[in-house]
């Protein structure tokens, strides 16, 4: 691995690396400063499995945070490199390094003395939102077409509907019969599920530029708690912005498991709902009426996205997600459905809180 740490423009020796967990996608390490006063730095192999374009992945991540380092230094932010990640270039002048074997190696300039969370509380979801809203609003201005698919039809929903019937049709795991009532309830609402697309086409909804990953632990925070820097931007990628809302909803205001058992245990946290709602609408001035008439839409869309891959991964016989037992996808799919169904319930709710913000 020393070989690998030698490839990039370090400004000061560090030690040896230290491994640490940080997601379940990319190999991570801390290279801590060698020297007192020196940087210390986050080393990490990129799952090209996952992520086959990591040229323009690298790129992507490159053209985000330029452009965001660019308006804090134009609005005279004082701390820039706590606000925003840099990407360590190699000695060639690359955004990341493959070694004879074809692994994939990327450095950042490590931010220190910040904080992550895992739990949500409503104070937490305004500041999350706070943030998010903000990290939309700097990228609003940022040509998305300069942007790559870092994972192709990621939160394309047509794409999904269409491997769900790709799905249903080859029934590799003889998995159909018995799950026929799911297929019939997603594909009955697909087409109206769609409506981002097809507004998309018509011309009267955007594509920006979203992090598709807004989950509070990915996000730094200062060691009073306010939020410093949006990170894990594996991601970013042209897309709708009322999927970044919606997925976060989907996984802080849900009261239950992604994968719980006891859909009794699935609703809707509405006070985490209007905490995260009021902090987004507060920096995410760009949006449209339409946009913003879409937010709650966008909830249901994720849950019913996630509704939809897990069930084409059960029906392919799970050879996508982890599971820990054999139905793991279908109850994940269930546990989606139901959260789809609560997120309907309290639809009107929803709207009518966003138009009060």
């Amino acid at each position: 691995m020393e070989k690998i740490i030698q490839q990039f423009q370090l400004e000061n020796p560090v030690q040896l690396p230290e491994a640490i967990k940080v997601g379940i996608i990319n190999e991570s390490y801390r290279l801590k400063a060698a020297t007192e006063g020196g940087k210390s730095y986050f080393l990490q192999r990129i799952n090209h499995n996952i992520f086959q374009d990591v040229e323009g992945l690298q790129r992507n991540i490159d053209r985000v945070t330029s452009h965001i380092r660019q308006l804090l230094t134009e609005a005279g932010e004082a701390d820039v490199e706590r606000k925003v990640l840099r990407v360590v270039p190699t000695k060639d002048g690359k955004l990341y390094y493959k070694t004879p074997t074809g692994e994939y190696w990327r450095v950042y300039v490590l931010i220190e003395n910040a904080l992550s969370y895992e739990q949500i509380t409503p104070e937490g979801a305004y500041l999350a939102g706070k943030a998010y809203g903000e990290f939309q609003c700097q990228l609003a201005s940022l040509d998305a077409d300069t942007l790559v698919e870092s994972i192709p039809n990621f939160h394309n929903l047509e794409f999904r509907i269409q491997q769900l019937h790709e799905a249903l049709a080859n029934d590799a795991a003889g998995r159909k019969a018995a799950t026929q009532d799911i297929a019939n309830y997603l594909l009955e609402r697909a087409e109206r599920m769609c409506i981002a697309e097809t507004l998309y086409r018509e011309g009267k909804l955007p594509k920006r530029i979203n992090h598709c990953d807004t989950k509070i632990n990915n996000m730094l925070f200062d060691k009073d708690g306010n939020p410093m820097c949006i990170v894990d931007l594996d991601t970013v990628m042209p897309g709708f912005v009322l999927s970044d809302f919606g997925d976060f909803i989907r996984t802080a205001a849900n009261t239950g498991a992604e994968d719980d058992p006891n859909l009794d245990n699935i609703h809707v946290n509405m006070e985490i709902f209007e905490a995260y709602a009021k902090g987004y609408l507060s920096t995410a001035t760009f949006l449209t009426d339409l946009e913003k008439s879409l937010l709650p839409y966008g909830c249901k869309r994720m849950s019913y996205m996630q509704a939809v891959r897990f069930y084409i991964d059960y029906l392919n016989g799970d050879t996508y997600y982890k599971i820990a037992y054999p139905e793991h996808n279908l109850v994940r799919t269930k546990a989606q459905i139901r959260l789809f169904q609560e997120q309907e319930a309290v639809e009107v709710q929803m709207q009518e809180l966003i138009q009060k913000v």
